[in-house]
């Protein structure tokens, strides 16, 4: 083996280790290093290659606030998590949406408003 292909290999393995370093540290890396691997909605466990369907929900929603305690990660399997962000997008339309006038005390529909009255005539007739 030439003095060139040793570089080369040592190149290589350092950098694989980097990146493996580098991986390691991510936030994701960091939760499954901190939580039990356990989706905090449903509670399927998850190992082995199943385990790449858990992922790291933002409690706050901001990808960017990454504690070292963890406090704002939660796992969650891909359908937890999908349904949380859609979840938040139906409440945000809603947000968006005009006041519903029918909310007013006046139109709110009462059923047996008139039973007490009813009952009475009911009740005198005997």
């Amino acid at each position: 083996m030439s003095s060139n292909d040793g570089n080369n290999t040592n190149r290589i393995i350092s950098e694989a280790s980097r990146i493996r370093r580098d991986r390691e540290n991510t936030y994701r890396e960091r939760a499954l290093k901190l939580f039990p691997w356990i989706c905090a909605h449903c509670g399927r466990e998850f190992s082995g290659k199943r385990l790449r369907e858990l992922t790291v929900h933002h409690k706050d929603h901001n990808h960017n606030y990454n504690p070292p305690d963890g406090s704002n990660w939660e796992l969650l399997c891909i359908y937890c998590h999908d349904n949380e962000h859609s979840r938040d997008q139906v409440a945000d339309a809603y947000d968006d949406a005009p006041p519903d006038k029918s909310s007013d005390n006046d139109s709110v529909d009462k059923p047996l408003a008139g039973l007490a009255d009813l009952l009475k005539d009911k009740l005198s007739h005997k």
